[in-house]
Order: structure tokens, then sequence, then C-alpha cells
């Protein structure tokens, strides 16, 4: 991967070298670089998934936080979109440690998705297209009101 992304989240966590190899073992990322500060912290650091980057660094200092630290209340989740196989990368991510909170299940819109927590309380989803739907068929499916503005 050249350069980056135009979007690129960034988690703060207690422990970044445990959570970037956390997230090797759990979803597949790959550490593709890690720049370190004083006494095991990690100033910044990018794993990368396909095409996407996500930088970690910790422990948080200031106003950042893991969700370890907010008796696990967060405020935003990360998602990733495969292209085939969520099934077995839930089953991955298990066997690493990952809370699953809701097991695979085919949304009505088309993805099966399942979500989790990390190590730390930090969510995720993580879902696969099974089933590729126009907005109005999604709308049917919902029973919701959907609006495009492209």
């Amino acid at each position: 991967m050249k350069g980056y992304p135009s979007l690129a989240p960034l988690l703060w966590y207690q422990n970044p070298n445990a959570a970037l190899a956390w997230l090797e073992r759990a979803f597949g990322f790959e550490t593709r670089m890690v720049v370190a500060g004083e006494n095991g912290a990690v100033i910044h650091s990018e794993a990368v998934f396909g095409d996407s980057l996500l930088m970690v660094v910790g422990p948080p200092s200031g106003a950042a936080a893991s969700p370890i630290a907010w008796a696990g209340r967060h405020t935003a989740s990360v998602h990733i979109q495969l292209p085939d196989g969520v099934d077995a990368h839930c089953e991955r991510a298990r066997a690493a440690g990952a809370v699953i909170q809701r097991e695979p299940a085919t949304q009505p819109y088309g993805d099966r998705v399942y979500t989790c927590l990390d190590l730390e309380g930090h969510p995720w989803s993580i879902g696969q297209t099974v089933a590729d739907l126009s907005v109005q068929q999604m709308a049917a499916a919902t029973g919701r009101e959907i609006k495009e503005s492209l």
C-alpha cells in the first residue's frame, strides 16, 4: 500500500503493542510501522487491512481514553467490510479472545454481519455483502425509508 487512504481511524489503547499483535492475530491486520515512545509507549503506528489503514497509539493521555478506562463505554465503532469469509473471520476473532456481541447473521439489507469487542473494549463490526440489493430493495426489506443524495 503506497501513501495513505483519505480516511484512517486512530484508536487509543492502554497497551498499544499488545493491541497491534492482537489485531494481527484476530482480524488479519499487518503492522507496517511503529514509532516507539518512552517505556513501551507507541507514539504512532500503522496497521493495514486490504487498502485501509488503522493507527494505534497509547497509552492514552490528556483527554484521550480507551474504553477499558470508561467502564466499556465508547463513542465510535470501526467497521471492516470483507469480500468473503465473515463466518471464518468471526471464529478467528473468537479464538483470539474477541467478545462476540452479535453472532454472524444475514441482515435484510444484504450483508452478513457480526459485532465484537477487542481486547480493550473497542467495538467492531465486520460484514460481507451476500446479496447486492438496490436502495429500493433495501428499503422494502428493512421497512425503512432510505434517502440517497448522489
